[in-house]
Protein backbone atom coordinates (compact mmCIF):
# COMPACT_ATOMS: atom_id res chain seq x y z
CA UNK A 1 0.00 0.00 0.00
CA UNK A 2 3.15 2.30 0.68
CA UNK A 3 3.48 3.29 -3.32
CA UNK A 4 -0.60 4.23 -3.26
CA UNK A 5 -0.20 5.86 -0.11
CA UNK A 6 -0.13 9.72 -1.42
CA UNK A 7 -3.20 8.36 -3.70
CA UNK A 8 -5.46 7.33 -1.23
CA UNK A 9 -4.81 9.94 1.54
CA UNK A 10 -5.40 12.67 -2.01
CA UNK A 11 -8.81 10.68 -2.47
CA UNK A 12 -9.87 10.70 1.36
CA UNK A 13 -8.99 14.51 1.54
CA UNK A 14 -11.57 14.67 -1.34
CA UNK A 15 -14.26 12.49 -0.06
CA UNK A 16 -13.78 14.23 3.75
CA UNK A 17 -14.32 17.80 1.77
CA UNK A 18 -17.62 16.62 -0.35
CA UNK A 19 -19.08 15.29 3.55
CA UNK A 20 -18.45 18.83 4.56
CA UNK A 21 -20.03 20.28 1.74
CA UNK A 22 -23.00 18.31 1.77
CA UNK A 23 -23.49 19.00 5.60
CA UNK A 24 -23.38 22.86 4.41
CA UNK A 25 -25.79 22.08 1.53
CA UNK A 26 -28.16 20.27 4.41
CA UNK A 27 -27.81 23.02 6.48
CA UNK A 28 -28.16 25.71 4.25
CA UNK A 29 -31.65 23.78 3.21
CA UNK A 30 -30.58 22.72 -0.52
CA UNK A 31 -32.60 21.61 -3.19
CA UNK A 32 -32.57 17.48 -2.62
CA UNK A 33 -31.19 16.50 -6.02
CA UNK A 34 -28.72 18.88 -6.01
CA UNK A 35 -27.58 17.04 -2.59
CA UNK A 36 -27.75 13.35 -3.85
CA UNK A 37 -25.89 14.28 -6.94
CA UNK A 38 -23.27 14.92 -4.47
CA UNK A 39 -23.81 12.15 -2.08
CA UNK A 40 -23.36 9.99 -5.62
CA UNK A 41 -20.31 11.75 -6.24
CA UNK A 42 -18.91 10.46 -2.62
CA UNK A 43 -20.13 6.89 -3.33
CA UNK A 44 -18.53 6.98 -6.64
CA UNK A 45 -15.38 8.28 -4.95
CA UNK A 46 -15.27 5.60 -2.18
CA UNK A 47 -16.05 2.83 -4.80
CA UNK A 48 -12.57 4.30 -6.45
CA UNK A 49 -11.02 4.46 -3.32
CA UNK A 50 -12.06 0.80 -2.15
CA UNK A 51 -10.32 -0.19 -5.95
CA UNK A 52 -7.15 1.38 -5.27
CA UNK A 53 -6.51 -0.08 -1.45
CA UNK A 54 -7.73 -3.81 -3.10
CA UNK A 55 -5.52 -3.67 -6.19
CA UNK A 56 -2.64 -2.87 -3.77
CA UNK A 57 -3.56 -5.87 -1.66
CA UNK A 58 -3.79 -8.08 -4.17
CA UNK A 59 -0.91 -7.10 -5.57
CA UNK A 60 1.03 -6.71 -2.38
CA UNK A 61 -0.16 -8.76 0.66
CA UNK A 62 -1.81 -11.39 -1.34
CA UNK A 63 0.77 -12.12 -3.51
CA UNK A 64 3.34 -12.24 -1.05
CA UNK A 65 1.33 -14.23 1.35
CA UNK A 66 1.33 -16.99 -1.14
CA UNK A 67 4.56 -16.75 -1.80
CA UNK A 68 4.86 -17.65 2.22
CA UNK A 69 3.06 -20.58 2.10
CA UNK A 70 -0.20 -18.89 3.44
CA UNK A 71 -2.70 -19.82 0.73
CA UNK A 72 -5.94 -20.80 2.81
CA UNK A 73 -5.72 -17.84 5.19
CA UNK A 74 -5.06 -15.68 1.89
CA UNK A 75 -8.08 -17.40 0.28
CA UNK A 76 -10.25 -16.89 3.68
CA UNK A 77 -9.58 -13.34 3.82
CA UNK A 78 -10.75 -12.92 -0.09
CA UNK A 79 -14.02 -15.08 0.56
CA UNK A 80 -14.32 -12.70 3.76
CA UNK A 81 -13.90 -9.77 1.70
CA UNK A 82 -15.83 -10.97 -1.09
CA UNK A 83 -19.02 -11.30 1.27
CA UNK A 84 -18.30 -7.76 3.01
CA UNK A 85 -18.87 -6.46 -0.83
CA UNK A 86 -21.94 -8.31 -1.47
CA UNK A 87 -24.01 -6.91 1.43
Amino acid sequence: MQANKKDILNRLATIEGHLKGIRKMVEEDQYCVDILRQTFAIERALQSLDATILDGHLNGCVAEGFRDGRDQEMIRELAELFELSRR
